[in-house]
């Protein structure tokens, strides 16, 4: 029998947060990679059995909306009686297969049965340092296609009534240049997706499956109530922003907002790319739900209900709906476009929400080599921290991850240096001129890793390296990202995109991360506020008599 009582159903509600919270512990604290237990460069959530998302744990939020894409991907292709059975797990990694991100990115999903039927599906999933390629890391600007960038799971059964294939986690195993620990942080998946079975075939024991699937179901119609009623509160109509990136393309975003309806449309855009600077049309739906959401209800718990309003139309082909076989490794550089193009469209109609530009690049920096302790190959994937927008309230906040990382960590220095063959000399606050308003930009950082390997190696993807983070209302544009390489023989090298860069011992890695743009007019700044840039070293006196000039 149903039980429709709002408290079962709330205690049912808040149960599924909590499962989805607790599978994100188990990974963490069973990965093998820095930038699974570290960084927390993952994502667990609950769908209903329909793939729908009924509840997501902690992490990126970026990859909020990435994991009920896999599992409907899943339980279309599994759709024959006796394909779905209990203890069965599943992985998919391939954008065009349900994967939706880059191939490093391995999904592990697992069906959870009640009662004789599929009742939901936990989900999880992590960036695993190398699954093949032509580079460590499995990332290259160099390449061409898809298959360049590592080995591709389309939706494949990994465990079967409990019993792992092995096959199937020998052919993963091989194409790695890190076996051992890509199997260790695929189990650290597994064990987070088997936890939130358990804990889900449990709540549905005790209160009954249809009692289960009314919860689950209330839950995103509540998300779906929350986000219209925010929706109409939007100023409606037609926004449009055309702007150059950074390698000369020209982007194109235009916003349609009615009081039933959030379209994006994304048609009028270039090609896919030759090289892997492209997405998947999930990856810009990705895009769309993040601005979204942080317009709409950035408190609530995102589900299946929170999206749908939500209408994006794409052009199949282009930058932003990719066509197999286009390489995608870095997607995330061009999901970022799409959300800074949505955020920079909207900023000046709703200023209460959105602030002026943020550094708005992952800055994923990858690093490379054999330890020289060990003898041992590493690969460091190490996404940057930087400087936010200033609001209408406030300075931007300094040295934080960007929009689409969110919810994330920067590597301790020790845990570099001890597991990889780097010598962390310095992070430091970014003290280039430039965010200056009423109120300033936050700051990006200057970090330094000094290289121990001799057969070291530089892959980075940063975008905003030529046009800065856009600032508002009359403040100053931030600074750019960008990578300098300091060699040891002497020299500096100036990059924003480069694959396979050869380091040597003592070569220095130059991470400068972007200053945010400022907000208002910088000469209505207060004296205090100049002041106390002046004392703490963020800004010198020549650079305030030209910027603040005689107000101050």
């Amino acid at each position: 029998m149903m039980n429709k009582d709002p408290i079962t159903l709330e205690i049912i509600q808040n149960s599924l947060q909590a499962t989805a919270d607790e599978m994100f512990l188990v990974m963490k604290k069973t990965a093998m990679s820095s930038i699974i237990y570290e960084v927390l460069d993952m994502a667990t959530g609950i769908t209903d059995p329909r793939g729908q998302l009924a509840s997501s744990g902690a992490g990126i939020p970026a990859f909020v909306g990435v994991l009920d894409k896999a599992v409907k991907v899943i339980v279309q292709k599994f759709d024959k009686p006796g394909e779905i059975e209990p203890g069965d797990v599943f992985a998919t990694n391939c954008p065009y297969y349900g994967g939706v991100t880059h191939l490093n990115d391995i999904i592990v999903a697992m069906p959870v049965f009640a009662e004789g039927r599929i009742v939901a599906w936990s989900a999880a999933m992590g960036h695993n340092s190398d699954v093949g390629g032509i580079a460590p890391g499995s990332l290259s600007g160099d390449a061409t296609e898809i298959f360049q960038e590592g080995l591709r799971l389309p939706a494949i059964k990994l465990i079967a009534r409990g019993e792992t294939i092995r096959p199937v986690l020998e052919i993963i195993k091989v194409n790695s240049r890190m076996p051992e620990v890509l199997e260790g942080d695929l189990w650290a998946t597994i064990a987070a997706v088997r936890t939130g079975a358990r804990r889900l075939a449990e709540l549905s024991a005790k209160y009954g499956a249809d009692t289960f699937d009314a919860a689950m179901t209330g839950f995103m119609d509540m998300g779906e109530r929350i986000a219209r009623a925010e929706l109409a509160r939007l100023p409606q109509g037609r926004f449009e922003l055309s702007e150059e990136q950074d390698d000369g393309r020209i982007f194109k975003v235009a916003i349609t907002i009615t009081p039933e309806e959030f379209i994006v449309d994304l048609r009028d855009n270039p090609d896919q790319s030759a090289s892997p600077v492209n997405t998947a049309r999930d990856g810009a739906m990705v895009s769309a739900q993040m601005l979204f959401k942080s317009l709409t209800s950035p408190e609530t718990a995102a589900n299946e209900g929170s999206f749908r309003p939500i209408r994006l139309l794409t052009r199949e082909g282009s930058v932003f709906h990719a066509r197999e076989p286009a390489p995608i490794g870095f997607y995330y550089e061009i999901e970022l476009r799409i959300y800074d193009m949505m955020w920079r469209c909207l900023a000046p109609h709703v200023p209460e929400k959105l602030a002026a530009g943020h550094f708005a690049s992952v800055c994923g920096t990858f690093i490379s080599g054999t330890h020289p302790d060990t003898g041992r190959h590493y690969t460091i994937i190490e996404p940057q921290i930087g400087g936010w927008g200033a609001s209408q309230q406030a300075d931007g906040n300094s040295a934080m991850f960007c929009g689409f990382h969110g919810e994330t960590y920067n590597c301790p220095a020790e845990i570099n240096e001890a597991r990889n063959g780097v010598i962390v000399d310095r992070m430091e606050l970014n003290l280039e001129p430039g965010g200056e308003g009423r109120f300033a930009g936050g700051r990006g950082i200057v970090m330094d890793y000094r290289m121990r390997a001799r057969d070291g190696l530089l892959t980075m993807g940063y975008t905003r390296s030529k046009f800065p983070p856009w600032g508002l209302d009359g403040g100053r544009d931030g600074t750019p990202n960008y990578v300098e390489v300091l060699r040891k023989a002497g020299g500096r090298e100036r990059y924003a995109f480069v694959s396979g860069l050869k380091l040597g011992p003592d070569d220095v890695i130059r991470v400068v991360t972007a200053n945010g743009g400022g907000l208002g007019d910088p000469r209505q700044r207060s004296r205090e506020a100049v002041a106390r840039d002046m004392r703490n070293g963020l800004v010198t006196a020549e650079r305030v008599a030209e910027v603040y000039g005689e107000a101050v």
